[in-house]
């Protein structure tokens, strides 16, 4: 199998900033690929991490299966740092971009400990706070059939939004859990496999407990930790910059509206919408997670409308940290605030968020982690290689949607002298109405309009004949073409790299552990 490896397609203010233009640089702060840089940020995270809080910090990660809790004790003692990822939970361990941030993160770690002389340690961060059940409900995956298959569990809250850390999956989602199951093929290598998936999505587990036994136990081995954005040391250390927040969200949110405003001034669009009295804070309500807007003298919860005041919010979380907690742009400021991250791996989409989040740091008291692009890898099976090489086609032509590769595969298809017929015959009609068209002309100038009208008809007979050639090539090359249709199904499923589509599970079945050994090395890391 092929592991094309490189960084994943985004918006312009993306591919800017893997191109490291100046344009971009303001709002991002160091570079990505400075070692200078990364020196910069260890010596502001030092300013803010001594012995003590690194000892908090070690509290609140998780040691996998096959980690090494040295390695943690090694954190403290030496003064070390973080590289952090992360991904809310997705059924089955979602799709294989979660397994591509994680190792991206480690091989980072890997090579900035070799650097900076300190241990740095790559942690998964679950945002089990999450509460968008529609994205974290399910997964694709290809199955024996060679089709795509999407598998999702059913909302058991209709009314409420809860954090996925609070639903338990529940004995009715099993059959969903078998069904996946009945698409992996019967090997040497399954077994293992569907055992990992049965002990990790159990009906008394949550989505979130799911996906950290999962991830954990594939991802142990290669020095990853684990944390969640509902650990209760997490939750404890960041309770009062969540409060702070709060407090300050009039004023947090002009400096966010500021940044928003030089993006667009520099021609890029905002990620994240920054709307007028949004607090960058959730409060668990009747409706379940509920974002907070500032109202009168207090606070209004977006769904449900009800009104609370500062001291209602400070009371509830001191009663229970878990029913306050941070959005999608007050997240990475918890984040490090908790942990002494040096860098953070994202995709396109993070990339381009962490664009508005640089003066918002600050006025935190924080600097922004360097943003470090997650690799982007396209795998190809030997199959889809065989297929690809016998159409002699790139990658990026299977792209298009699938009626214009197979008419273009067609057209390819015409016999020659068939092609060159009908270019004659195309030319001859061109020569012969102009022709026509000017000799009728002498008698009545309105008889042109007949020859047009002759030359439409001829080319439009030619394009209906065409249009049966390329039907009749098709159907002569059927299995060709549904050999291309499995190929593209398996590059760009849904019209989209596998990666952002394809469950894990179909290569670790067909592969093995070696599938994960083979994707790690093959990422390559430069600073």
């Amino acid at each position: 199998m092929e592991f094309i490896v490189g960084y994943p397609k985004g918006p312009p203010l993306v591919r800017d900033y893997l191109a490291e233009k100046e344009q971009v640089a303001e709002f991002f702060g160091r570079s990505f690929s400075s070692l200078e840089d990364f020196r910069s940020k260890a010596t502001e995270v030092d300013g803010r991490f001594g012995r003590a809080e690194r000892e908090l910090a070690a509290q609140a990660v998780l040691v996998p299966p096959g980690g090494d809790e040295t390695r943690l004790e090694a954190f403290v003692e030496k003064g070390g740092y973080m590289v952090t990822t992360g991904q809310q939970p997705g059924l089955l361990g979602g799709p294989l971009y979660n397994i591509y941030k994680a190792l991206t993160a480690a091989r980072l770690a890997g090579v900035l400990e070799e650097r900076l002389g300190k241990p740095v340690i790559p942690l998964f961060w679950v945002s089990s706070e999450d509460h968008d059940w529609d994205e974290a409900n399910h997964t694709e995956i290809i199955g024996a059939d060679n089709k795509l298959h999407r598998i999702e569990l059913e909302k058991l809250h209709s009314e409420a939004n809860p954090a996925i850390h609070r639903i338990q999956i529940g004995s009715a989602a099993q059959y969903r859990i078998e069904e996946f199951i009945q698409l992996l093929p019967d090997n040497d290598f399954s077994s293992e496999y569907i055992k990992l998936i049965l002990d990790s999505f159990g009906p008394d587990k949550t989505l979130a407990d799911g996906f950290h036994l999962l991830l954990q136990e594939l991802l142990g081995r290669f020095g990853i930790f684990f944390t969640d954005a509902a650990h209760p040391r997490v939750k404890a250390h960041s309770s009062r910059m969540l409060l702070e927040e709060l407090g300050r969200s009039e004023e947090l949110e002009a400096i966010l509206k500021r940044t928003s405003d030089r993006l667009s001034s520099a021609g890029y669009a905002q990620q994240v919408p920054i709307l007028e009295g949004g607090v960058n804070l959730f409060l668990e309500g009747s409706a379940g997670r509920e974002r907070l807007y500032r109202e009168g003298d207090g606070f209004r919860l977006r769904t449900s409308g009800v009104h609370v005041t500062l001291r209602d919010v400070r009371e509830r979380q001191a009663e229970d940290h878990l029913v306050l907690s941070p959005n999608v742009l007050s997240r990475p400021v918890v984040e490090s605030s908790v942990f002494p991250t040096l860098s953070y791996v994202g995709g396109p989409g993070e990339i381009a968020y962490f664009a508005q989040l640089g003066e918002y740091f600050r006025a935190h008291g924080l600097e922004m982690p360097i943003v470090y692009p997650r690799c982007s890898v396209t795998l190809v099976e030997k199959k889809i290689r065989k297929i690809l090489d016998k159409f002699e086609l790139s990658l990026e032509f299977l792209q298009k949607p699938f009626h214009e590769v197979a008419s273009e595969v067609a057209r390819e298809g015409v016999p020659q002298e068939v092609g060159q017929a009908m270019q004659s015959f195309r030319e001859s009609v061109a020569k012969c109405t102009e022709e026509l068209g000017q000799a009728v002309n002498s008698i009545d100038p309105t008889l042109n309009t007949g020859a047009t009208q002759v030359r439409s008809q001829a080319f439009s007979a030619l394009e209906e004949l065409e249009r049966k050639i390329l039907q009749a090539i098709k159907r002569e090359n059927q299995i060709g073409l549904n050999q291309l249709e499995k190929a593209q199904l398996h590059l760009y499923p849904n019209g989209k790299p596998a990666e952002r589509v394809q469950n894990p599970f179909y290569f670790l079945t067909r592969y093995g552990g070696t599938f994960l050994d083979e994707l790690y090395n093959s990422f390559e890391v430069s600073i």
